[in-house]
C-alpha cells in the first residue's frame, strides 16, 4: 500500500504549529523533510528561514529567505524576513533599503516603516529614523520596535532618564501602546525606581487585566518582598501565555528563591517547570543561569552539563553582564586551564562593565588629602549576616585618629538590630532606589581615599558602581572569593595562607594580612547552643559525617568522594543540613550518588533547615568540605560548634579558604593537598575518637586564643594594611 504524500500546505501547518508550541527542533526536522519533498515551495523555504533564525543561524536563514524570493519574488513575508536577517547579520544599511522598498510598496504597513526605522537607527541615522518611527506608530500599535530601540540607545548613551523621555514621547503618540508601556516599566525597574514601576504596572492591570506582560513584571518585582502576590502574578502570566519560556523561567526563578516551610515543594515545582522547557529552545544567558541555578540546587548534574561547556557558558555570562553566574563557575573548575579561563571570564565581564560606565562618567569633587584616611565600605550585608560578622571588628575597633569610616548600603533596611549598630559607627548612607551610576556618585561625593566592596555581586550589592571608580583606591574583601574582574578594583584582601599560588590567578594586587584575612566579630555566635561534651557517635551509636555547605558548591566528584568515605566506615552516616534537603529531587539524586558507592539511603540524613542550623552540628562528628570551591562561613561555624572540618586545598583563592581558616584555628593537619589525602585525613579522624572528643569541648577556646578570635589585633593589622596601601 502506497503512503499518501503530504502536501506543502500540510507541512506548513504542522511546522507553524510546532513553532508556536516552542518545539523548535521538531519543527526544523519537519521543514527539512518537507523541503526534500517540495523543493520548489517558496512558502516552505520561508518557513525554513524563520526556523533557522529562531535557532540563531542567521547566515543559513538568509540563504533560505533568498531562495524563497528567487522562487516567488512577490512573497513579501520572505522579503521582510530577509530584511530582518540583514539586521541580524550586522548589515543595517542594506536592511534599511530592503524595508524602505517594502514600505514604498505597502505604505500603510506600519511594521515595514518600523523595520526601516530600526535599521536606520542601527546605521546611526537617527534623523531619518525618527520620521519613519513616527509613521510606524501612527499606523499600528505594533510599530513600536524602533521607539524601544531608540530608548535602549538613549539608555546606553545617557542613562535611564533619557530612555524614559523617549518612551514618553512615543506614548504621547500612542498612549495605551502595550509595547511602549512595557518598555517604560522595564526602564523604571532598570533605573531602580521600584515604586514608580509598581504603580505603573498596577495601573495597566486595572485597565488590561488579561495582558500577560504586566503580570510578568509585577510578579517578578514582588517575588522577593511579597512572595504569594508575586507567584500569583507570575502564574497568571504563564496561564495567559503558556508557551512563553520567559514567563515560565520567571516563575521558576521566583519558586527557587522561596524560603519558608514550603521551600522544598517550591524547589521541586521549579525543577519540574525546567524539565518542561523544550530541548533546543533558544535561551538567553540570563535564562540559562536560572536553569543552571535550579539544576545546581537539585544536583541535576547531567542537565547542568547539557546547558553548555565551561568556557562557552562563562563567556556568555560575561558578555551578558551576569557576574552573579560566576559563583557556579567557581565550583566547576577542574584544571589549571579552567582557572586561567575563569580569570579571563571575569576580566571580560569587567571590561564590559567599565565600558558601560565610561559612557556616563560621574563627577569627582576635588578634595585635598586630610590628616585622616577616608575609608568607605559598600555592602548590603552590614547586619546579622556572615559578611557583617566578619566586618564587625573593623567597626568595633575603629582608629578615629587615623581613619574616617563611611558605609554605603543600596538595599532596603531589614529592621535588623545590627544595622543600627553599624550605622552608629560610621557615616552611613542608604539609597535603595539609586542606580549604579547614582550610587557611584553618592560615594564619590564623600571624597574617599579608599573604598572596599564587601559583597561582590551577591544580592543587594552594587559591584558595578565601582566600575565608575568613585574612589581613587578600591579593593575587594569578604563577599566574593575571586577577582571581581574590574580593573578599577586594584586590591584584594587575603592572607599568606589563602593567597593564590600563581600570581595570574588574581587580577588585583594581593593586600596580604599578616595572620588571617578574617576574625570573628563578637556578635558572630551570640546565642550559639552549648556543646554536649559527648560526641554524636557516643550519643547515637554511629559516626556521622556531614555538611551545611550550599549545593551550588557540589559536584558529582564531591558527592562521590563523600559517599566513598562513608562507605569505608562501617555503619557511618552522612547528614545534609540544608534547606534543599526538603526537596524530593535533591534527596533522590543525592541518594542515587551515595547508592552507587554502596551507601544505603537509610544512612543519609536530610535536615531541611534554613537559618537556625547551628544546633544540627550536634548531630555531626566530622564536616567534609566542598571542593574546589571551599567553605568559608560554614567552616568557621562548624569549628565553633566543636566539629572538625576536612578540607581540600588548591591553587586559587576560592580553593584555599579552608586552608586559612583551619590553619588559623590550629588545625593545619586537616588540610589535604589532593583527593587521596582528603580521604585519608577523613578516615584517620574517623577512628581518632579521643581527638574528636577533645576538639568538641576545646575548639572554642582554641579559636578565641588564635588569630580568628583576636578582633582587636585583626583590626589593627587591617588598618595598618590600608594605611600602607594608601601611602
Amino acid at each position: 500500500m502506497t503512503e499518501t504524500a503530504t502536501s506543502a500546505e500540510a507541512y506548513l501547518d504542522q511546522g507553524r504549529a510546532l513553532l508556536t508550541a516552542g518545539r523548535l527542533a521538531e519543527a526544523q526536522a519537519l521543514a527539512a523533510k518537507a523541503l526534500s519533498e517540495h523543493p520548489g515551495s517558496a512558502e516552505l523555504w520561508n518557513l525554513q528561514a524563520v526556523l533557522l533564525r529562531q535557532g540563531r543561524r542567521p547566515a543559513e536563514a538568509l540563504a533560505a529567505a533568498e531562495r524563497a524570493l528567487a522562487l516567488d519574488p512577490a512573497l513579501r513575508k520572505a522579503a521582510a524576513n530577509r530584511a530582518n536577517l540583514l539586521m541580524d547579520l550586522g548589515r543595517p544599511q542594506e536592511a534599511a533599503e530592503a524595508f524602505g522598498r517594502l514600505a514604498a510598496e505597502e505604505p500603510d504597513n506600519g511594521l515595514f516603516h518600523d523595520g526601516q526605522a530600526r535599521a536606520l537607527l542601527r546605521a546611526g541615522q537617527v534623523g531619518p529614523a525618527r520620521a519613519a518611527m513616527t509613521r510606524a506608530l501612527r499606523l499600528t500599535p505594533a510599530g513600536a520596535g524602533a521607539w524601544l530601540q531608540l530608548a535602549a540607545l538613549a539608555q546606553r548613551q545617557q542613562g535611564p532618564e533619557a530612555a524614559l523621555a523617549v518612551l514618553e514621547e512615543g506614548l504621547g503618540l500612542s498612549p495605551d501602546n502595550s509595547a511602549l508601556l512595557e518598555g517604560k516599566a522595564t526602564a523604571l525597574r532598570q533605573a531602580g525606581r521600584r515604586t514608580a514601576a509598581r504603580e505603573l504596572l498596577e495601573d495597566v492591570l486595572a485597565r488590561h487585566p488579561d495582558w500577560a506582560w504586566p503580570h510578568f513584571h509585577l510578579g517578578d518585582l514582588l517575588a522577593d518582598e511579597d512572595r504569594p502576590a508575586g507567584l500569583r502574578h507570575l502564574r497568571r502570566a504563564l496561564e495567559l501565555q503558556p508557551n512563553s519560556v520567559e514567563h515560565r523561567l520567571a516563575l521558576v526563578q521566583a519558586l527557587a528563591r522561596a524560603v519558608g516551610p514550603d521551600e522544598g515543594t517550591c524547589l521541586d515545582e521549579a525543577a519540574e517547570l525546567c524539565a518542561q522547557i523544550p530541548p533546543g529552545a533558544p535561551l538567553r544567558p540570563a535564562q540559562l543561569k536560572i536553569l543552571r541555578d535550579v539544576h545546581a540546587r537539585t544536583c541535576a548534574f547531567d542537565a547542568g552539563d547539557r546547558l553548555g561547556d565551561f568556557k562557552t557558558l562563562g563567556r556568555a555570562f560575561a558578555a551578558a553582564g551576569l557576574h552573579t553566574a560566576f559563583l557556579w563557575q567557581l565550583a566547576r573548575v577542574r584544571t589549571a586551564e579552567d582557572r586561567r579561563e575563569l580569570v579571563e571570564q571575569h576580566r571580560l565581564w569587567g571590561e564590559g562593565a567599565e565600558s558601560r560606565a565610561a559612557r556616563q562618567p560621574i563627577a569627582r569633587p576635588a578634595r585635598a588629602r586630610g590628616d585622616r584616611i577616608r575609608l568607605g565600605v559598600v555592602s548590603a550585608d552590614l547586619r546579622r549576616h556572615p559578611v557583617g560578622y566578619f566586618a564587625e571588628p573593623v567597626f568595633a575597633h575603629l582608629q578615629p585618629d587615623r581613619f574616617e569610616l563611611f558605609a554605603y548600603a543600596f538595599d532596603r533596611p531589614r529592621g535588623d538590630p545590627m544595622e543600627a549598630w553599624f550605622a552608629e559607627r560610621a557615616t552611613f548612607r542608604r539609597a535603595p532606589e539609586a542606580s549604579d551610576r547614582e550610587a557611584a556618585q553618592i560615594i564619590a561625593d564623600d571624597g574617599l581615599d579608599v573604598l572596599i566592596e564587601l559583597g561582590g555581586s551577591t544580592a543587594g550589592n552594587r559591584l558595578e558602581a565601582l566600575a565608575y571608580a568613585p574612589a581613587p583606591r578600591q579593593a575587594s574583601w569578604l563577599g566574593y572569593p575571586h577577582s571581581s574582574g574590574l580593573s578599577a578594583i586594584e586590591g584584594f584582601v587575603c592572607d599568606a595562607l589563602n593567597a593564590p599560588t600563581e600570581p595570574g590567578l588574581l587580577l588585583e594586587t594581593p593586600l596580604t594580612m599578616p595572620k588571617s584575612w578574617i576574625a570573628m566579630g563578637a556578635s558572630a555566635f551570640q546565642g550559639a547552643p552549648a556543646i554536649d561534651a559527648r560526641t554524636p557517635q557516643e550519643r547515637r551509636g554511629a559516626l556521622t559525617f556531614g555538611t551545611a555547605n550550599s549545593p551550588n558548591k557540589y559536584t558529582r566528584e564531591v558527592l562521590r568522594a563523600w559517599a566513598g568515605i562513608v562507605a569505608q566506615v562501617p555503619g557511618a552516616r552522612f547528614a545534609f543540613v540544608r534547606p534543599e534537603a526538603a526537596s524530593q529531587a535533591f534527596r533522590a539524586r543525592v541518594s542515587a550518588e551515595f547508592a552507587a558507592a554502596g551507601v544505603d539511603a537509610e544512612r543519609i540524613e536530610f535536615h531541611p533547615v534554613r537559618g537556625a542550623h547551628l544546633p544540627w552540628y550536634e548531630t555531626i562528628d566530622i564536616s567534609l568540605d566542598t571542593f574546589p570551591l571551599t567553605g568559608g562561613t560554614t567552616t568557621v561555624e562548624s569549628l565553633w560548634m566543636g566539629v572538625p572540618v576536612v578540607s581540600l586545598s588548591g591553587a586559587a583563592f576560592f580553593e584555599r579558604q579552608g586552608r586559612s581558616i583551619l590553619t588559623n584555628a590550629g588545625l593545619a593537619d586537616l588540610v589535604a593537598e589532593d583527593l587521596e589525602g582528603y580521604r585519608r585525613i577523613a578516615l584517620e579522624l574517623a577512628v581518632d575518637h579521643d581527638r574528636r572528643r577533645r576538639l568538641r569541648t576545646g575548639l572554642r577556646d582554641q579559636i578565641l586564643a588564635g588569630p580568628l578570635g583576636d578582633t582587636e589585633g585583626f583590626a589593627a593589622d587591617f588598618y595598618d594594611l590600608i594605611a600602607r596601601w594608601v601611602g
